[in-house]
Formats: structure tokens, C-alpha cells, sequence
């Protein structure tokens, strides 16, 4: 009983993200000419470590900043449930996390190592968001581009460096739709929390510039994504860049009709019935979109 309690303090489902990024990642880099099995299971290990880490000490904070007591719990939202419950100590979970995010730290000393030095900033970034996002960034506005950026677009380009050893233009194009997906996933999921997060000094964009335009902003970003796809495999196709995105990835398109829904739910924000099938709809989103942009750079390496 004891590890099923410890196995959900570690949000399973969110950790769905950390199976994905690793993906994409090594998928572009095998795209272009570098793939090593070694080095993405080792970076995945690294990752996962990190993102429970993550997750983890998020619960903490939230459990004694007070928000897990008055948070409306969804499936997507509201934390996992645990300490309120006194199901386990605050100190064991945040030792858990803690002690999650040191066993990461000599794999990411041994690719700065074998891989090179630029890779050191990329993981200080990280560390940095996974210490501080939710006793210090959430307080200050617009908190999402960092999750978005350390959870979205750094480990795709972490997974690309640590297999080719360098930082490229087209690396950072195919790495920006993960930072937006990310940024939407924990924007969307920050709805239900409003009040209780708006008690604890916390400045999300629900609570910055309220529900509605939020709402807006989650929209426009959702639909960026797919245009910033397209834009720049057509810059590809004309020829304006060498290298921008391969044809293939177009196959990420699919999940348009799951953003749709998505973005009439979130724009229903009032109806919490409108409101949890968008988060669903949401979550499909970004997993999905990343899952077939590698698929298509796979396809695009073999025809």
C-alpha cells in the first residue's frame, strides 16, 4: 500500500511528458545524422528523475502554502491529493523531491563532460526552475514561459545537444512549439486553482489579467503552434531557409481537431463541465503534437 502511495505522490500522468520530450528530441537529432541509444536512455533517466523532482516538491509547496486545502481537484489540477490526506509526512515528500532532483544532477555532470560545456547552462537553467517555480515564480507574473521553457523547449534542445554536441537554428525552430504546448498545459490547468491561488500571493495569468482574456491568450498561443509548423515548413519547401521543418512533420496537424475542442472549452471557462473535457483535450494536445512531430522527422530521415 505504502509504494501505491508513494507511485501517486509522483503524479504518474503528468510524467507521460517525460516519455515524449526525450522522443522528439532524440528524433531530430537522428534526423540530422546523430542518434546515440546510450546517451537518450541515460537523458531520459535524467529527465524523468527531474520532472518527478518537479512534481514532487510542487506538492510540497503547494501542501504548505495552504492551496491544496482549498484547490477544487480535477484530474489535471489541484495537486496529488496526498498530503492533505496525511497520507504521507511533508518532510518525506520533500526529501523525495529533493533527493529525486540530486540523483539527476551526476548525469547531467557526466553529458556536460562527454558531451561539452554549452550544455552546462542549459542545466543550471533547469535546475534553477525546479528549485524556485513555486515558491518564487508563480509570485511573479506571468510565470507559465518557465515551465514552458524548462519543461518544453530546453529538454528538446538538451536531447539534440547531447547527441550532435552542438546548439543549431533548426534545433531551436523544432523546439519551440514543446516550450508553447508545455506553457498552454500548465496555463489551462491554473483555472480551476484561480482563487486559491490568487490567497497564496501567487500572480498566474488567470489571476494577472483575469479568466477571460487568459482564455484568449491560451487560444491564440494553441493556434501558433500549428501555424509556426506550417510557416516554417513552407520556408523550408521555398527555399527561404535551408533548413527549416521537414514536410513529414505537417502529420502533427492531426491533432487540430483535439486543440479545437480545447479552445471552445477553455473559451466556456465558467462551466467547470466545459472547462475538465478542455484540460483532456488539452493534454491530448501536447502529447500528442510532440509524438507525431518525431514520427515526422523519423518518417523524414527514412524517405
Amino acid at each position: 500500500m505504502k509504494i501505491k502511495i508513494w507511485f501517486l505522490e509522483l503524479r504518474p500522468q503528468f510524467l507521460i511528458l517525460s516519455v515524449v520530450l526525450p522522443f522528439l528530441g532524440t528524433s531530430i537529432a537522428w534526423y540530422y545524422d546523430a542518434f546515440n541509444f546510450g546517451y537518450a536512455l541515460l537523458a531520459f533517466v535524467g529527465l524523468l528523475l527531474a520532472h518527478i523532482s518537479v512534481n514532487v516538491l510542487n506538492d510540497y509547496f503547494d501542501y504548505r502554502s495552504g492551496i491544496d486545502l482549498e484547490t477544487i481537484r480535477t484530474p489535471f489540477s489541484g495537486g496529488s491529493g496526498i498530503l492533505p490526506a496525511a497520507r504521507l509526512k511533508p518532510t518525506q515528500v520533500f526529501w523525495f523531491g529533493l533527493g529525486s532532483l540530486l540523483l539527476a544532477i551526476p548525469i547531467g555532470i557526466y553529458f556536460v563532460i562527454v558531451s561539452g560545456w554549452a550544455l552546462l547552462p542549459l542545466l543550471l537553467a533547469a535546475a534553477v526552475f525546479i528549485l524556485l517555480y513555486t515558491p518564487f515564480i508563480l509570485k511573479t507574473r506571468w510565470p507559465e514561459w518557465a515551465a514552458g521553457l524548462g519543461l518544453g523547449t530546453l529538454p528538446i534542445l538538451g536531447f539534440y545537444f547531447i547527441q550532435t554536441g552542438d546548439y543549431t537554428l533548426p534545433a531551436v525552430i523544432a523546439s519551440i512549439p514543446s516550450g508553447i504546448l508545455v506553457h498552454n498545459l500548465l496555463l489551462l490547468n491554473e483555472f480551476p486553482d484561480t482563487e486559491a491561488d490568487r490567497k497564496a500571493g501567487r500572480k498566474t495569468l488567470p489571476i494577472t489579467m483575469g479568466k477571460e482574456k487568459a482564455s484568449i491568450v491560451y487560444s491564440v498561443l494553441t493556434l501558433v503552434v500549428y501555424l509556426w509548423i506550417i510557416g516554417w515548413v513552407v520556408a523550408e519547401l521555398t527555399g527561404v531557409v535551408e533548413k527549416g521543418m521537414p514536410p513529414f512533420t505537417l502529420i502533427a496537424l492531426l491533432t487540430l481537431p483535439f486543440a479545437i475542442k480545447a479552445i471552445q472549452g477553455a473559451r466556456k471557462h465558467q462551466e467547470m463541465a466545459r472547462l475538465v473535457p478542455a484540460m483532456a483535450n488539452n493534454v491530448l494536445v501536447v502529447l500528442l503534437t510532440q509524438l507525431l512531430l518525431g514520427i515526422g522527422y523519423i518518417l523524414a530521415r527514412v524517405f
